[in-house]
């Protein structure tokens, strides 16, 4: 392992290495706590090569493949660690300074803490790491320049033109897994436009291009889907607890959507055996 941990000036540099390397870890002493390492803002850009790591962030865990970069913010409710007999293969650029904070933010609210990169991009972060490392940044201004110039590198990854059908893919990904997760609750345009980090109305289009249909139509269908579900697989359940896990507040609605939908009303599609087709059928679509 070779790092370089680079001192702390009086000037305020906005873009700041805190330290870089490369590491290869094959041992269970290995454990990093994102709320035990003081208060002091800084963050961890680190790629994984080979092996494997873990991470546990807020209430998710990920296990980080080769291919795979990790970035994490401190302080903040997290962990990373290698397993007894695992081994983790990486290096990585830790900061600080509010450029290099603001940056990795905005990353994180579109990425989360685990993504992939452009293969030319990780070639880029490696090299600043290994100038740094070999003592290019000597200098405060020159190890400033270098932290910067690897922070615009992973911003012109996940912003640049080229990045843009990646971002929508990785935004509409985290708002659909929460749709699936939430069905049972209310689901407004204006909450998943949120959770996107877009505007309504621009997260309303990015949906729309990307999947051929609204997101409040999307919502429905997904609904529908569900109760198609539970009403073929689950034949003691009531209709109406049917559609309050489907997230329809008034059963009588719930009927009439349906009807609209399947041309008959939940009851007697479940006892007529329309199901027996189009029930298979949303099955093995995975609803």
């Amino acid at each position: 392992m070779r790092m370089v941990s680079l001192p702390r000036f009086r000037q305020r540099l906005h873009t700041m290495p805190t330290s870089t390397g490369y590491e290869i870890r094959d041992d269970a002493n290995y454990d990093w706590n994102g709320r035990r390492r003081g208060q002091t803002p800084f963050t961890v850009l680190q790629h994984t090569i080979g092996g494997a790591g873990n991470l546990r962030y807020g209430n998710r865990s990920y296990r980080i493949l080769p291919g795979e970069t990790m970035l994490l913010m401190i302080p903040h409710a997290h962990r990373y660690w290698v397993e007894p007999g695992g081994r983790w293969e990486f290096f990585w650029i830790s900061m600080n300074g509010s450029e290099a904070l603001r940056i990795h933010r905005e990353v994180l609210s579109v990425t989360g803490p685990v993504f992939k990169l452009q293969s030319k991009t990780i070639d880029h972060l490696a090299d600043c790491t290994l100038r740094l490392v070999t003592g290019d940044g000597a200098t405060p201004a020159r190890a400033s320049a270098i932290s910067y110039e690897a922070t615009m590198a992973l911003y012109d990854d996940i912003f640049g033109q080229h990045a843009s059908e990646t971002m929508a893919n990785s935004v509409l990904t985290r708002v659909m897994d929460h749709i699936g997760a939430h069905l049972h609750h209310s689901l407004p345009v204006s909450e998943l436009a949120k959770l996107s980090g877009l505007s309504r109305a621009h997260f309303s289009r990015v949906f729309a291009a990307q999947e051929g249909i609204p997101p409040a139509e999307y919502v429905m269908q997904k609904r529908l889907d569900r109760a198609v579900k539970l009403l073929t697989t689950a034949a003691n359940l009531p209709v109406k607890d049917v559609s309050a896990m489907c997230g329809f507040g008034d059963p009588n609605y719930f009927a009439k959507v349906f009807r609209r939908a399947f041309g008959a009303n939940p009851t007697d599609f479940r006892t007529s055996g329309m199901y027996a087709s189009i029930g298979n059928r949303q099955l093995t679509n995975g609803a």
